[in-house]
This record gives C-alpha cells, sequence and structure tokens, in this order.
C-alpha cells in the first residue's frame, strides 16, 4: 500500500463525535512511551502526523487521521505510567473502553509492545479484555532495532509463549518494527490493505 494523503480529522473523548463514516478503522494504543507516534509518523511517512512528546502519556484525546480517503487510523491514549492525575486517567480509559464498546467501524486494533521488556502484565490484562470482548486485535512489537537478532527472536518467542499459557489457543498474527529502520512497515500496511480489500466487498 502507498499512503498518498494522510490528513488529521478530529481529536475529541465522545465517541459519538467521531466520524461517521462508514471506512474501516484501525485503532493503535500501548502504553505509554511504547512508540506509537513515531510508529504512526513511520507508516504514514509523515514526520509530525502523530506528535511525538519526551512526556509518556501525551495523547489523551481519541485522535481520527483519514488515509487514502478510505480508511481510518484511530490514535488512542497510551495506558500505565501516563503523568496525569487518577481523576484524568480514570476519565480517558472510559472512553478508551466506550471507543472499542460502540465503535462499530472498528476492524483491528494494533496493541503495541516494547520488544525490549519482558511481557508486562498491563499489556496481558489489555489484550485478554479485547479477546473476552471479541474486538479483533494484532500485537506490533515496536524498537527492534535496539535488540541483536536473536535477542529479538528470544524476546518475540517469550511473549508468545505467555500469551499461549494463559487463555489463548493461539497467538494473535503480530509484527515486528522499528520507527528508525523502517523495519515492518510493509508487512502492517499490507495487511491493512487486505483487511479494507474484505471489508469493500462487504460494504459495497
Amino acid at each position: 500500500m502507498q499512503i498518498k494523503s494522510a490528513n488529521f480529522i478530529i481529536s475529541n473523548t465522545d465517541v459519538a463525535k467521531c466520524p461517521n463514516e462508514l471506512l474501516p478503522e484501525y485503532a493503535f494504543i500501548g502504553r505509554s512511551n511504547v512508540g506509537k507516534s513515531s510508529l504512526i509518523n513511520m507508516l504514514t511517512e509523515r514526520k509530525s502526523l502523530a506528535k511525538i512528546s519526551g512526556r509518556p502519556g501525551k495523547t489523551q484525546l481519541i485522535n481520527h487521521f483519514k488515509i487514502n480517503g478510505n480508511w481510518f487510523l484511530v490514535d488512542l491514549p497510551g495506558y500505565g505510567y501516563a503523568r496525569v492525575s487518577k481523576k484524568s486517567k480514570k476519565t480517558f480509559q472510559k472512553y478508551i473502553t466506550d471507543y472499542f464498546a460502540k465503535r462499530e467501524q472498528l476492524v483491528c486494533a494494533f496493541v503495541l509492545v516494547d520488544i525490549r521488556h519482558e511481557p508486562q502484565k498491563i499489556d496481558l490484562e489489555f489484550m485478554e479484555w479485547l479477546g473476552g470482548n471479541a474486538i479483533p486485535f494484532c500485537i506490533i512489537f515496536t524498537k527492534a532495532d535496539k535488540l541483536k537478532p536473536k535477542a529479538l527472536e528470544r524476546h518475540v518467542k517469550a511473549y508468545l509463549e505467555q500469551l499461549l499459557s494463559g487463555v489463548w489457543e493461539d497467538a494473535p498474527q503480530y509484527f515486528v518494527t522499528s520507527s528508525s529502520k523502517g523495519v515492518g512497515r510493509d508487512n502492517v500496511l499490507n495487511f491493512i490493505e487486505n483487511v479494507n480489500a474484505d471489508f469493500f466487498k462487504q460494504n459495497p
């Protein structure tokens, strides 16, 4: 897939105010400081489409970007470690939950995981919640350039084994990426292109 256009549409905290067009939607979410903004900018080849901050937890709104005029990329607030008050965190965690529960256009969530670290409880619990609510998702391992190939393979294997030791019969589809090196870009975009094709066949 070539990204010919990427335009910011709206930021809000109310799912009812999200775009009402019948277009496939992909939500990007992960722990704060996982490299979400860098990944979005890498995928779209726009240096500042998603704002990059040195302070974790900067994204606190539902941000819609229309890509190629026919699908939406949604940048959601990170979970965990955000430097905001408990009240604020509770508020935007609620509209994240509302988004996943109510957004009919959502075809897939991408859960971002920093591959440098061991499986985190908060990530595993969030994936369990998605699975329990029948929300399709894939894993995107970020910052792959920070590990040597054998260590990278070992970390991915450990993470998948952790998932399969719980409630999962099959591991979710996953992608290994590096925003600084452009690794994984084509794989993620090809996946989106294929899902879009199925979506438009079902919704001509």
